[in-house]
């Protein structure tokens, strides 16, 4: 192919360099990666709750399964343009961008893990007649702790591969918008020195909620 399509490794790899060395790469990504934050962290908290209250109660449970696995199979970027109407082209449309890729993994993966809880140790704690609050401290959450990692860690992913796509699409910073501005001007080695930032910054979150979900659920990882 075309070198200006494809471009030799040792080019984009010095291409990688001086991105760095100028500081914009780690300007890009500290952009993206504060709206992954804000987003995941909120789409974890309601995820996470909606989840729980799903799973420990039937009714919640039939009530909103039908509604939310309708929403799931619309794909994210067909929210965008909807998005972008109701929030403009600000922060708060990327925040509601990776809010919705984030979420309903999070809460599928929960409520996963608290249906799954063994029915033998909830006969127990209702032999007991322990109250709900502490059936849910100490039966359902060490059950469920490692669906939720599951959930959490996929969550991540896609919130921040969400991003990246919402920037392409409507931003004036971040790393997608650099992919998408390079892209335009034919500067694909800073295309590929942009993916490669993306996929290392993807790992390196991914080991970081892995080391955090070991330390969690250390009866898991000895299975």
């Amino acid at each position: 192919m075309p070198e200006l399509l494809l471009p030799p490794p040792g080019k984009v790899i010095a291409k990688f360099i001086e991105e760095l060395a100028k500081g914009r790469l780690q300007g890009d990504i500290g952009v993206s990666l504060r709206r992954v934050v804000s987003g995941y962290f909120l789409a974890a908290a309601f995820g996470i709750i909606m989840g729980v209250v799903m799973g420990m109660w039937q009714l919640f449970d039939k009530f909103f399964t039908l509604t939310f696995t309708a929403i799931r199979q619309i794909p994210m970027m067909a929210w965008v343009p909807l998005l972008i109407m109701w929030f403009g082209i600000g922060e708060e449309s990327k925040v509601a961008v990776i809010f919705l890729a984030a979420y309903f993994p999070i809460l599928m993966n929960t409520l996963n893990g608290i249906k799954r809880t063994d029915p033998k140790l909830l006969e127990v704690g209702r032999m007991f007649n322990i109250g709900t609050l502490r059936m849910f401290l100490n039966i359902y959450l060490p059950s469920a702790l490692p669906h939720i990692f599951v959930g959490l860690k996929l969550g991540l992913s896609i919130s921040w591969m969400a991003v990246v796509g919402a920037e392409m699409i409507a931003a004036s910073s971040g790393i997608g918008f650099r992919l998408n501005d390079a892209r335009s001007l034919m500067q694909f080695p800073i295309v590929f020195s942009g993916m490669i930032a993306i996929a290392l910054v993807g790992v390196f979150m991914d080991w970081i909620l892995t080391f955090i979900s070991r330390l969690a659920t250390p009866w898991a990882a000895s299975k």
